[in-house]
């Protein structure tokens, strides 16, 4: 027998909820597919590479998604050390994001106009390169010619968003996700031949439009991409994604249904010299089971120091 908390949610609720869902996925998924951050939909070239242990990166960029009438804009800092583990190359990254977003839907015959703003979701990242990748100081790694590496990560974001349980449409998800991934990049001649694979996990939401409980099934993606590199060091990439699961409920009811889409898109790397480089990115929804596809591009400038 239902509570009476699950009557209360009558079809017109419902429906708004469900575009509320397909709007959020929008926000995670594109603040995932930009060059800082990691989602359910991620396209990241390059997860399981080597680099000098004691290197440090910084990254800021902009990016912007586009979904019918929505638009997300997000800036973000990313910030990474590589180290030691074991023998091996391991990396700690920690994103922090701001986004804002605006639009326009429809849902039970009822106008919906989404506007939010504020502080993302912050995400921290651990991954180790199980093979192929040793721990090698600066002046080691100019001998270092890549062959199969295999690696592994773990991600979680931390719900420190702005987020109003009153309002549909937020840019903190008040719940966390959890990454568990593994991947294997592949080198022939100036070619990088990636294969990788995770499962994004879902806490529960039990402030969703009030005291609701908003839960979510995982999302189960692999991703693959073909890296050439130039003389000069830069890289042109073309990248492509596949995602399913993550059927959400609200009090244990179905809303909408289980997610399936493909994405393709493509990186480019330019280095401006030792210390910095700039990277242009952009991808593309061609197929979503759910309609929650979308086209994203961003810019983004790094720079490097330390690794002795």
């Amino acid at each position: 027998m239902v509570t009476e908390n699950k009557r209360s949610i009558d079809l017109n609720c419902f429906k708004l909820m469900l575009l509320s869902l397909l709007v959020r996925l929008c926000i995670a998924c594109f603040i995932s597919c930009s060059a800082f951050g990691l989602h359910a939909q991620e396209i990241e070239a390059r997860a399981y590479s080597n680099a000098p242990i004691g290197m440090n990166f910084i990254t800021g960029g902009i990016a912007q998604a586009k979904s019918g009438s929505y638009k997300l804009t997000t800036e973000a800092i990313n910030l990474t050390h590589v180290l030691d583990v074991a023998g091996q190359s391991g990396r700690l990254t920690l994103v922090l994001p701001y986004s804002e977003l605006s639009g326009t839907g429809t849902a039970g015959g009822q106008t919906l106009n989404a506007s939010a703003e504020g502080l993302s979701d912050p995400m921290i990242k651990a991954s180790v390169n199980l093979y192929g990748a040793p721990a090698l100081t600066v002046s080691e790694f100019q001998n270092y010619q890549q062959d199969l590496i295999i690696g592994a990560s773990i991600a979680a974001t931390i719900p420190w968003g702005k987020y109003n349980s009153n309002q549909i449409v937020n840019v903190g998800g008040n719940r966390s996700l959890i990454q568990p991934g593994f991947g294997a990049s592949q080198a022939v001649g100036p070619w990088r031949f990636e294969l990788a694979g995770m499962a994004t996990i879902y806490t529960n939401n039990t402030s969703f439009m009030g005291s609701n409980t908003l839960s979510q099934n995982p999302v189960y993606s692999g991703e693959t991409h073909v890296i050439y590199y130039l003389p000069n060091t830069a890289w042109i990439s073309a990248d492509a994604t596949y995602f399913t699961g993550g059927q959400t409920y609200v009090n244990g009811f179905p809303v909408g249904g289980a997610q399936e889409n493909w994405r393709f898109g493509s990186t480019f790397s330019y280095p401006i010299d030792k210390h910095n480089s700039i990277r242009l990115s952009g991808s593309k929804g061609v197929y979503s089971r759910t309609d929650t596809s979308y086209n994203a591009l961003g810019i983004s400038w790094q720079f490097r120091w330390g690794g002795g």
